[in-house]
């Protein structure tokens, strides 16, 4: 990701950026930027994610969601490190990925269970099992759920980023002393609804709205939401933050779509919050917000039902009080720490329980 450089990166650690996909609505993928095919991209792709792990020889790797990598181009790698090191590999999984059926049956094409069974001595999923259970409701069997540990959802904490986040508001807020509600939609390729809708809705008197479009749309889309920005003194439009959960903390109200990473912000924050997620390709994002909405912990819009009058009678209404039904585990970074200081020190004594 190009915006990789504009974060605050801790000693020690590195990037390597990767030629990217593109992930069309129904699913597929194609080059992002490059002008070359699938299939050359994903070789591309695979020899470097090889060279490097080769190169740097880790101790323990963890590959995030998908067990073969896309487009199965974590094969190569994953059989180094299988026949010629001792590292132990680790799939790690959001709390929710799709339907049942479509995971299995996307399990059994890809030959995921093989890949588990083959190369993973463990699987971490960010969630928390009391309240949506992946390898029961998926039925993925005892192979999977031997290995398998719940760290808790992965909660943000505001003092980490501390001075990134104070930067990211000042750029925004400046001396302005209103209230405001924020609207963000991730990478921003499928926002545009959510951008359209909230650039055009009514805010609560005195207040002003923010709305981080994300780089990654488009350029008509920008245009059009730059146009509907300029009918409207009180909104600011910003691309791209490094850190906008101090503006998350501080806001009246959040707009958000539903991505792992905006919910765990939204439940670390406690901020009011209205989700709209996503319901293609996949129905990750509507089946985690159904759930919370369940537990009172969020307020849920479908994206059939998105309009500019929608936001704005849900922005106007007044602050609700609390209302959840239960709390979640949000200890999966502190859990997350414990598991990785296991495997790299057998000796290392346990700091946190862990959910089986």
């Amino acid at each position: 990701m190009h915006e990789a450089g504009s974060f605050d990166i801790p000693d020690g650690v590195d990037l390597i950026t990767l030629p990217a996909y593109a992930k069309q609505s129904d699913g597929s993928y194609q080059s992002r930027r490059l002008s070359i095919g699938l299939r050359q991209l994903t070789a591309m792709r695979a020899r470097m994610i090889r060279s490097a792990v080769k190169a740097f020889r880790p101790d323990l790797m963890i590959v995030d969601n998908v067990p073969r990598g896309a487009q199965e181009e974590l094969d190569p790698t994953l059989s180094w490190l299988a026949h010629k090191t001792t590292a132990r590999v680790v799939l790690g999984l959001r709390d929710v990925i799709d339907t049942c059926d479509k995971v299995r049956r996307q399990w059994l094409k890809n030959r995921s269970f093989e890949a588990i069974s083959s190369f993973y001595s463990d699987i971490w999923i960010y969630g928390d099992p009391q309240f949506y259970n992946l390898v029961d409701e998926y039925g993925l069997g005892d192979l999977v759920g031997a290995k398998t540990r719940f760290t808790g959802y992965l909660k943000r904490e505001v003092a980490d980023v501390a001075d990134q986040a104070r930067k990211s508001q000042q750029r925004v807020i400046g001396n302005d002393p209103r209230p405001y509600v924020l609207c963000m939609v991730g990478g921003g390729r499928d926002g545009l609804p959510v951008c359209r809708a909230f650039a055009q809705a009514g805010l609560p008197p005195g207040h002003r709205g923010i709305l981080i479009t994300g780089t990654q749309l488009d350029a008509a889309g920008r245009a059009e939401v730059a146009r509907l920005a300029r009918r409207n003194p009180d909104l600011t439009v910003v691309d791209f933050l490094p850190e906008p959960v101090g503006l998350m903390q501080n806001g009246a109200r959040v707009v958000a779509m539903g991505g792992y990473n905006s919910v765990c912000e939204v439940l670390s924050l406690g901020r009011p919050a209205l989700i709209v997620p996503r319901v293609a390709p996949r129905l990750e994002q509507i089946l985690r917000a159904e759930r919370l909405a369940s537990a009172g912990l969020i307020d849920m819009i479908t994206p059939d039902a998105l309009t500019a009058a929608a936001l704005s009678d849900w922005m106007v209404q007044p602050t609700p009080a609390p209302r959840a039904k239960r709390t979640l585990d949000l200890a999966g970074l502190d859990r997350f720490k414990t598991l990785a200081a296991e495997i790299l020190d057998p000796a290392h004594t346990p700091g946190a329980s862990l959910a089986a």
